[in-house]
């Protein structure tokens, strides 16, 4: 079973070489009781070692089974050590951290046993030795006897072929010593037992073979096998084939002992239990670091969820905005810098002019552009990344959004508002260009209007505002009102929607410049959610100011009677909520007073599109609808004689009258025939009787008397009301006249007005004048407009990381199209706020690095003490390696140690970074309104614990590496 073959053994001691055994040569019978007696230093211990794989010969041969050992790997003396071995030492060798139980379930482990039968066996063995009441004792709570009963039964528990001891009762007193050999000699009944031991007198009384060694050498066997040989010695075996080899490698693998990270984390965890205040301190060390980086990242998260928000704000006010007609805003600046600075080439004894002006001009003239937004828009509409980069897309239209609101004194107009221009603030000049300026003026908190368009996004609308009554719009005629953080509305607003009164306000400026008297309504006036709720306005489509007169289009603002049934007839608008600011929103989308849907909009370009008067501007683009006169082009401007002008839509409308001679005849007899004038030609198609009766339906007295009413009434009667059938325009005696007419001289009435208006339209187009407008200025006053095609464009990214995407996006849209097509952009945000986030990051970036440095500097000093540790349990190395754990097993023991230090020390730092946070955040508020609240995120928290794990491991590995190089017979001599 096991034989020795002429073992040597020599040290290396400096210089010299020390030899410990000198041809040891001995068989050994599989089940016996061999005590190996000799002096102090004679090689038993040594012969022990390398007989159970702690130590290796140096040269000879040990036979295992009829296996040579020389050709074994440190796996293969691991397998055996744990399969083949059981080690009772003198000074029991037992794991103090570890429970009694723990401690001869180890061997088991290693072997890679189920739990189940660990515990099994091991709990078999100790009632084996008489210990089957101590399972969860600690070594140090037992007595010496008890402690080596428990080594026997951690050498017993693997069921080894071999039990080794050294010394085992050399710690004990005679009683204890006894029990102990008793127990060894039972065991040996089905077991080798070899005992090395300086007591001769035991040896002689349990052991069944004695070996007597001297000076490396056996000098003396009481009972060698060649002597009891009962059957023939077997035949040298053969050479192996490589299928035996390939049998006793799988072999070797299935016994190949491994310890799990489990039972490692195990060893450490109750190894640093028995230091609870070291490890405590230890990992407190290590979180400084961790607690640096954690409250820099929670600072900072909290700076980054406020830029978050405010560059989610932020972009809902300063979108990309691409309008029809644009200029380059970088380039204008440019320029007028290079002025500022001057050429200077010339000499300084005289003034000289610089060329500001011109060279702005120029650059104006090179740097606008008309982009076509309707091949754009299409692009966008097809892009499927836009919707995940932007909180809307918002097209915005020419379409003028004319609002009114109605009382007892009339209508007045809500938007566009002229409150500024009756006040005498600002002309009506100044008014157009900062209502053309559009959403320029409103994000640079200018506006005149207090109407909006609102964002296309709920859910940005509910992080930016609370609902505090009513709800949000849900349809085109609904809209909401949106008061201040102090739920406060600006006097200016309240004018403009007519909820003060605005003619208190007129030309106030004027007379407070001319320096009279004036008084203001200083007074705070508080209105209920209920009545806000309830106010309603009018929209009325632009084309709804103009009337059919003369056969072309009058402009009726002007008339308070028609507007008032204008407004009447416009779509009614109600406000059904109340929007707050948020008090953590540091910017709005909304920029007005009033919110509406974008779907407002759209209806309303509908109806336009859809009016009568914007028809027939389509129907006769040459023709200008507001004065019948041609548009003037290249081509009929050259027929145009020299002497010929154009006229005005005022004065054209004047002369076109004037200009009416002798084809208005016909139409004299025919309003003749109406008014009854027996002087005039029966009409073509009706007999006399016909003419008679229809004169007798007047009620005249006589033809005369028919003939001046009839002309009195007609001479100031609105024609174009008899021809859209409309009389509520028309005075009591008109109406008495028209209702005295038959249907068929109604009828003839109408035919004679729609020839009058034809004839006007024919005069005034082929007048030889022309219009001032043209077609497309007309379509704009009219408010015309094509979904399709937007006036403008405002784009709202995300974030400015989406908004650098967005760009992206449009540059290669300009990639991809011709020079005419490349579309030109604004972004405001872009020129004020570009490089902060930037900034910041650097700052976090920075702050983190220098703490990082605390962080190094702890995990060296974790490595330091994980260094330590291995020193304090080299004997713990020793005994592990004794029962067959690898240098792996032993590596993987500080590791476990370092990753349970790290993880500590990682939660220790976030935990208390988390409790920091709580004071950083009340410092924060007291110092600033600015709403940052540091916090640490649940992933950078998991990552510093990473992280912290990492870096101990790290610094942890030498360490762990030394204790796997240990040379477990030192190690094991270790106190």
């Amino acid at each position: 079973m096991l034989s020795l073959k002429d073992i040597k053994k020599d040290y290396v001691v400096g210089d010299s070489t020390v030899s410990a055994l000198k041809g040891v040569s001995i068989d050994f019978r599989e089940n016996e009781f061999v005590s190996i007696l000799g002096p102090s230093g004679c090689g038993k211990t040594t012969l022990l070692n390398i007989i159970g794989g702690l130590d290796r010969y140096t040269s000879g041969d040990l036979n295992i089974n009829g296996k040579s050992t020389k050709d074994f790997k440190d796996c293969d003396w691991d397998s055996y050590r744990n399969h083949s071995i059981g080690f009772v030492f003198q000074s029991y060798n037992l794991i103090p951290h570890q429970t009694v139980l723990s401690n001869v379930e180890l061997a088991l482990t290693l072997s890679g046993v189920s739990k189940s039968e660990r515990r099994e066996r091991a709990v078999k063995a100790l009632e084996q030795v008489g210990l089957g009441d101590q399972l969860h004792k600690k070594p140090n709570q037992m007595s010496g006897g008890q402690m080596q009963r428990v080594a026997i039964a951690r050498a017993l528990v693997n069921e080894p072929d071999i039990l080794l001891a050294d010394e085992p009762t050399g710690a004990l007193d005679t009683e204890t010593s006894v029990q102990i050999m008793e127990l060894l000699k039972s065991i040996s009944k089905d077991k080798l037992i070899i005992m090395v031991t300086h007591n001769p007198e035991l040896a002689m009384k349990y052991s069944s073979r004695i070996i007597k060694l001297l000076d490396g050498k056996v000098i003396d066997d009481s009972d060698p096998l060649d002597k009891n040989v009962v059957e023939p010695i077997k035949k040298p075996e053969k050479e192996p084939t490589k299928a035996d080899k390939k049998a006793a490698k799988k072999e070797r693998k299935k016994l190949k002992t491994s310890m799990n990270f489990l039972t490692a984390l195990s060893l450490s965890r109750n190894n640093l239990m028995t230091k609870k205040a070291r490890t405590l301190l230890t990992s407190f060390a290590g979180s400084i670091g961790i607690i640096g980086i954690a409250l820099i990242l929670s600072i900072s998260n909290g700076v980054q969820l406020y830029i978050d928000q405010v560059q989610s704000d932020t972009l809902s006010s300063y979108p990309l905005q691409i309008t029809k007609t644009t200029a380059s805003i970088g380039e204008i600046m440019n320029t007028m810098a290079k002025n500022h600075e001057g050429s200077g080439k010339h000499d300084m004894d005289k003034v000289y002019s610089q060329n500001a002006m011109g060279e702005m001009i120029n650059t104006l003239m090179e740097e606008t552009k008309v982009n076509n937004l309707e091949k754009f828009k299409k692009y966008l509409d097809d892009n499927s990344d836009l919707k995940d980069l932007t909180s809307d897309v918002q097209y915005t239209y020419a379409t003028t959004l004319n609002v009114f609101t109605e009382s007892d004194s009339g209508v007045m107009q809500v938007n566009p508002s002229t409150l500024l221009e009756d006040m005498g603030y600002m002309s009506s000049t100044q008014m157009e260009a900062m209502s053309m300026s559009g959403s320029m003026g409103g994000m640079m908190g200018m506006g005149t209007d207090v109407w909006s368009e609102m964002i296309d996004n709920e859910e940005l609308i509910d992080k930016q505002y609370d609902v505090i009554a009513g709800r949000l719009p849900e349809k085109y005629n609904e809209v909401v009102l949106v008061v201040d953080k102090n739920n406060e509305i600006n006097d200016y607003v309240l004018y403009s929607l007519g909820l003060l009164d605005p003619s208190s306000l007129n030309g106030i400026v004027r007379r407070a410049m001319a320096g009279e008297d004036i008084s203001v309504d200083s007074e705070q006036h508080v209105y209920t959610y209920d009545e806000l709720l309830d106010l309603k306005f009018k929209v009325v489509p632009t084309p709804d100011f103009y009337k059919k007169k003369d056969g072309v289009w009058e402009d009726m603002t002007g008339d308070e009677s028609y507007m008032k049934k204008a407004v009447a007839n416009g779509t009614e608008i109600s406000v059904v909520g109340i929007l707050r600011p948020d008090e953590d929103a540091s910017s709005a989308s909304i920029s007005g007073a009033i919110g509406y849907r974008h779907d407002l909009m759209t209806y309303l370009i509908d109806e336009v599109d859809n009016s009568e008067i914007v028809k027939e501007q389509i129907a006769n683009p040459d023709i200008d609808v507001f004065t019948g006169l041609k548009f003037k082009t290249d081509e009929n401007a050259a027929d145009t004689d020299s002497s010929s002008e154009t006229v005005s839509d005022s004065t054209a409308d004047t002369e076109s009258k004037a200009d009416e001679t002798a084809d208005s005849s016909d139409t004299d007899k025919k309003a003749g025939l109406v008014a009854g004038d027996s002087s005039m030609e029966i009409p073509e198609g009706m007999t006399e009787e016909q003419y008679k009766a229809l004169m007798e339906q007047s009620g005249a007295s006589d033809t005369g008397e028919l003939a001046d009413m009839g002309m009195n009434a007609m001479g100031s009667m609105d024609m174009s009301a008899i021809q859209g059938g409309d009389m509520s325009s028309l005075t009591e005696t008109q109406k008495k006249y028209i209702a005295s007419l038959s249907d068929e001289q109604l009828e003839l009435m109408k035919q004679m007005l729609k020839e009058q208006s034809d004839t006007n339209a024919d005069q005034l187009a082929n007048s030889g004048k022309y219009s001032t407008s043209n077609y497309d200025n007309n379509m704009k006053t009219l408010g015309y407009s094509v979904v399709e095609d937007p006036d403008s464009i405002n784009i709202y990214p995300v974030d400015f990381a989406s908004k650098e995407k967005i760009i992206d996006i449009i540059d290669d849209y300009n990639d991809s199209v011709g020079e005419e097509d490349k579309i030109e952009y604004t972004d405001y945000v872009g020129l004020m706020m570009s490089s902060i986030t930037s900034i910041i990051n650097a700052i976090g970036y920075v702050l983190i690095a220098f703490v990082a440095i605390s962080l190094v500097v702890s995990s060296i000093m974790i490595g330091i003490i994980t260094y330590i540790s291995v020193l304090e349990r080299t004997k713990e190395i020793g005994i592990l390696r004794s029962i067959g754990a690898s240098k792996r097993d032993i590596s993987r023991v500080f590791n476990a140690e370092t990753v349970i230090v790290g993880f500590v020390a990682g939660a220790l730092g976030i935990m208390i970074s988390y409790l920091l946070t709580i004071p950083i955040n009340m410092i924060i508020a007291h110092l600033t309104d600015v709403p940052i609240r540091a916090s640490i995120p649940v992933s950078a928290a998991v990552i510093l614990i990473a992280i912290s794990v990492c870096l101990t491991l790290i610094a942890g590995l030498f360490p762990s590496r030394v204790a796997a190089k240990k040379d477990p017979v030192i190690a094991l001599r270790t106190e």
